[in-house]
This record gives structure tokens, sequence and C-alpha cells, in this order.
């Protein structure tokens, strides 16, 4: 009997069939995301799952996972899988890195420029036929170019984003729970700075920190305070990292000049405030989203759940060490 898979939600379709080749599949083949008890009930007899953001694998969740070896999420960010609880009960989690690293920073640095130069409002302004005359200061806005660039997280796409950056001449620093290595600062010409500092100095702040206990609402109202009022915010990471209730009051009360947002708190939701905010450049979590990069995603997962099935080890774990002991294990018993 061939092993079994279940996919929560569409994937490019390149990827369902990779795994056809090997597998028995079950397809949800909708956008819409399972809930947990769905979920619970179609894994039953599954030893894979290819996984999305709105799959929330929580302790419990995981607990009932019977003879499922592997979570692909078809993501870099693997916030929706309570990590731990996967390890103890021996399930491998991976993710899909690498392959969106440079996509997600294109995103990061248009909505620097479309935030920084009132792209939204001048469209908007022009298609509305407002636009009758040529003034002086008509939807002026901030300079991108030897600006000084922040970076909350200094990762793959941070690094991305900073070397973005240096193509427009800008000062970069950077803030990060570990400092990056000296050759990766003399690269990007990226000076290490904490927190604070890199708020109180930065034009642009740009973050790229993963979705943990201890980035969760990083980025208050102490923090924005922080910051210049000409400064914009921009973040492409996971919503919850800003506080979105200070941010609204923040850009309502030109305590910053604006902020660019790809991720929200409570997606597919948006604060409301920040819908009425003409200083807010809203786009709907598309930051890995090109043809190119999506397939890839959902090639790189269903490579890891090919390997895993297969004996091997997948190729982007999260969690390698529950592969280190099924090794040892299987060694042991050899």
């Amino acid at each position: 009997m061939r092993p079994s898979v279940l996919i929560t939600k569409r994937i490019f379709p390149e990827a369902v069939e990779l795994l056809r080749q090997h597998f028995d599949v079950e397809y949800h083949d909708t956008d819409d995301g399972l809930p947990a008890e769905e979920l619970l009930r179609r894994v039953k007899g599954k030893q894979a799952v290819v996984a999305q953001l709105t799959d929330k694998f929580t302790p419990e969740v995981i607990a009932q996972l019977d003879g499922v070896k592997i979570i692909a999420n078809v993501a870099v960010g693997y916030d929706n899988i309570d990590v731990p609880a996967a390890t103890r009960a021996g399930i491998l989690v991976s993710n899909t890195p690498d392959v969106l690293t440079d996509t997600t920073a294109d995103l990061a640095f248009a909505l620097i420029l479309a935030t920084a130069r009132r792209l939204f409002e001048a469209n908007k302004f022009l298609m509305e036929g407002k636009w009758n005359k040529w003034a002086i200061d008509l939807l002026v806005g901030q300079d991108v170019h030897h600006q000084t660039l922040g970076i909350i997280g200094l990762g793959r796409i941070g690094r991305a984003v900073a070397r973005r950056g240096r193509g427009f001449q800008m000062r970069i620093l950077y803030s990060d729970a570990r400092r990056a290595p000296e050759e990766v600062e003399q690269e990007l010409g990226a000076v290490y700075v904490p927190l604070e500092d890199l708020l109180r100095e930065s034009d642009i702040v740009s973050i790229h920190t993963p979705l943990t206990e201890s980035t969760r609402h990083l980025i208050g109202t102490e923090q924005l305070r922080l910051m210049k009022p000409t400064a914009i915010l921009v973040n492409t990471s996971r919503g919850p990292v800003v506080d979105e209730a200070a941010l609204v009051e923040a850009l309502r009360n030109r305590t910053i000049w604006g902020a660019g947002l790809d991720v929200f708190e409570n997606e597919p939701k948006v604060h409301p405030g920040l819908l009425e905010l003409p200083n807010a450049v809203l786009v709907p979590h598309i930051g890995s989203a090109t043809v190119a990069t999506r397939l890839k995603m959902c090639m790189l997962a269903a490579e890891n759940v090919s390997a895993a099935l297969q004996g091997r080890k997948p190729p982007t774990l999260v969690n390698p060490e529950v592969w280190s002991r099924s090794e040892s294990r299987q060694d042991a018993e050899g």
C-alpha cells in the first residue's frame, strides 16, 4: 500500500502531480482552510500533510496526528505550527526558505518606495479626475536614496533588502537577537545597533523578524514614539509583530510619516482604522506572490514530503533533531 498525503488547500498543480506519482493524495482543492475538526478527520490514515499558514497545528491537534511523519508548510514562516509539540511527537516539520527571499525583498522595497513617494495616493488622485494642474507641492513625499534604512531581523530576506538599500546608497542599520558574522556586516555595509537606536536613527524601518512570543507586538506605542515624524515603517514578516492599534494612532497623529504593510494581525481582517488612512499602503500578503516563486514553494513542500516518506532527509527541515533521533534509532535497530 502506498503512503497517503493530505493537501489542505489549493497549491500549484505541478506539485500535486509530483506527489501523485508516488503517493495516494487527498487534495482539498479550494482556497478555504480546514477547521481543526475537519483537518483531523481528513488526516486519519495519512502519513504527511502539505499545509499552509491558515492551518493551525496546536499542541492539541498535533497530539491527534497518529501516523503523520511530516507537516510540510508552504511558507518560510511556520508560526502556525507548534514546532516543540511536533518535535516531542516525533513529527518532522519543514518550510520553504530561500526560494522566496528575493521576491519578498522586492515587495518590501516596493512598499518602501510606494509609501515614501505616495504612489497609491497619487494613483487614486489621478484616477478620480482630481489632477487639473501642476503644483510645486503636489503629493510631495520623502526621499529613499541616501537615507538611513533600519532592518529588524537580518536573516535571508533582511539581507536581501539591505542589498537593495545599498543600490540606493542608503546607510544600513540592523537589529537582531543575534549579531551577524563580521563578513556579512562588511558585505552589506550594515551596522549593528540596539533596537531603540535603530528606531531613533532610521528614516525607513523594515521588519523581517519571525513571529515568536518575544517578537509579538515588538513594535508598539513606545517604539513608534521613538521614530522620526518623517519615518516609514514597512512590515513583510508577520502581522502580530506590530501592534496595529498603536500603529493606527501613530499614523493618524503623524507620529510617523507612513506605513507599508503586507501582513496583518488578524488576516484576512484588517484593522478598520488602517483602511481609512491615506498614509497606509496596504497589500494582501503578497510578499512571495510571483508565479515562479509560488511554484517553487509548492514544489519544495512536495519534495520535503517525498523525501520524508521515502526514507530520505527532507531538504528544509525546521526540526532536524527529529530526523537525527530517527536515524539513531534505525542505527541501533540495525
